[in-house]
């Protein structure tokens, strides 16, 4: 089984509704008729608008949803949830705080050993940046700041590299010596790696971009990536 990986710049499925066709995209990448879906909104503290959103949209895409939630507690066996999913998507908020909670509650190890047989992973801001070695992240208040992710994907990574600061403060942080080299993805644009490596940058939104960012001899360099229009 290839291994499928989507980081998106943004959630749009709660933002913007002109990007569902970038929902349905993940979906089909799973190859299972109406496929299972389980939204992980753990970095949101599991805000009941994106859990209605989700429901909403993936369910009008004909998916099965459910939702793993780390603070209603309400599932006893996480593995299990987990291992009867075909896509799994993570959704935006404090990435910072989402990977603490999820390490206390051993979701790492789950989610890895289900993207190793398969099940196709998604997600946008937090749960876009989160599979990275690093990236740029707001989850201090406030600040634009290099993190620590779980080192997945290899590189850096900031979505939302549309929005005021976002971009300034990532080349920033690569010039500085703080991030590696990596990736970037404005807001509707979905990073889509294969079996670990980089496959093509999508979007159901004309105009939106993507861009390789590296560090050479002191010097940033930002390549533009072609975006497949949905």
């Amino acid at each position: 089984m290839k291994k499928n990986l989507f980081t998106i710049g943004d959630n749009g499925f709660y933002q913007d509704r002109k990007t569902t066709g970038l929902y349905a995209e993940i979906l089909r990448t799973s190859g299972v008729p109406n496929p299972r879906v389980c939204l992980i909104p753990t970095a949101s503290g599991d805000a009941q608008f994106i859990v209605d959103a989700f429901e909403e949209v993936f369910g009008g895409l004909g998916a099965r949803t459910s939702v793993l939630s780390l603070f209603r507690g309400d599932r006893e066996d996480l593995g299990a949830l987990i291992h009867e999913q075909d896509v799994i998507y993570v959704s935006g908020g404090n990435t910072r705080n989402m990977l603490v909670l999820w390490k206390e509650w051993g979701l790492g190890p789950l989610l890895r050993s289900a993207y190793d047989r398969g099940v196709v992973l998604a997600g946008g801001s937090a749960g876009s940046l989160c599979w990275y070695e690093s990236g740029v992240t707001d989850s201090i208040p406030g600040k634009l700041t290099a993190m620590k992710c779980l080192g997945w994907l290899n590189g850096s990574h900031c979505p939302h590299y549309d929005e005021p600061g976002r971009r300034e403060s990532f080349l920033d942080l690569l010039k500085s010596g703080s991030l590696p080299g990596g990736y970037a993805a404005q807001n509707g644009v979905a990073l889509h790696f294969v079996d670990d490596g980089f496959h093509e940058a999508i979007s159901a939104l004309p105009g939106k971009k993507a861009f390789r960012v590296g560090i050479n001899a002191g010097t940033v360099t930002e390549s533009e990536i072609p975006v497949r229009i949905l």
